[in-house]
């Protein structure tokens, strides 16, 4: 059986990133697959150096609007087919969803929509999740293994976050999101994270304004999650807490195949 090691990460910025280290930690971590959120570059707009790297493809998914959202997925395995979006504009515009089907399975690398600005983000994000989620329903029906990983800027529960009940009524924790992250697990999706790690204060987003790192005052919004006929695959999921560079840090899954 073959191991593939996959890691994930908002990056808070490809070119931010790239200042602090990101290319050396790429090379001494060496993943099979490197998925990246909120990459807020063109193709064009990469650093030189992270636009060719040995032994991998680049897929990289851009937003119509400059210098926001954006996905980029490194891969030393060549995908048998690589798709940008769900093939409905309002939400492939941003850039946020990268699909590549590697035949034992499809990763969705995925940037969901961050609802705290208005009352319309909140609902493009719900909205943008119910599309997500007859999506991947439809493949999972046809019998297809997944894997998704990426920002899902919700935390599921109390544990997921230091201060549930001041958060109660911020985007990222709200009754609707927190059931929307119900709903998908009851359709026979696993959080694989929390199979293999059930202690509080693990956490993956801590806010810059705060310096919420240093105190471990954080979020987990960042997942890797698989139907549960693929959990038997799935040798280890955790988060990789002290890489810096971003407000976010890695999360890491091992596969077998």
């Amino acid at each position: 059986m073959d191991k593939i090691r996959i890691r994930s990460w908002n990056v808070n910025g490809i070119r931010a990133v790239h200042k602090k280290g990101f290319l050396e930690w790429f090379i001494n971590e060496k993943p099979d697959i490197l998925c990246l959120q909120e990459t807020k570059a063109t193709r064009k707009q990469f650093p030189k150096d992270l636009r060719v790297i040995d032994n991998y493809h680049l897929y990289n998914s851009e937003a119509e609007k400059k210098g926001y959202s954006g996905t980029a997925t490194y891969s030393s395995i060549k995908p048998e087919k690589v798709q940008y979006g769900f093939g409905i504009n309002r939400f492939d515009l941003e850039g946020r969803t990268i699909i590549t089907d590697y035949g034992d399975f499809i990763l969705f690398n995925i940037y969901f929509p961050n609802g705290k600005m208005s009352h319309e983000r909140l609902q493009y994000k719900m909205e943008f999740y119910d599309v997500f989620l007859g999506y991947v329903d439809e493949l999972k029906d046809e019998g297809r293994n997944i894997v998704v990983c990426g920002d899902v800027n919700t935390a599921h529960k109390e544990i997921d976050l230091a201060h549930p009940k001041e958060n109660s009524k911020i985007s990222g924790f709200l009754p609707e999101e927190r059931a929307w992250m119900d709903k998908f697990f009851s359709h026979g999706y696993v959080d694989t994270f929390r199979e293999f790690n059930k202690k509080p204060e693990q956490y993956t987003w801590w806010s810059y304004r705060t310096r919420a790192r240093d105190r471990n005052v954080g979020w987990r919004l960042d997942y890797f999650f698989v139907n549960k006929e693929f959990m038997d695959n799935v040798e280890s999921s955790y988060i990789l807490y002290d890489v810096m560079g971003s407000d976010h840090c890695p999360i890491g899954l091992d596969i077998t195949i």
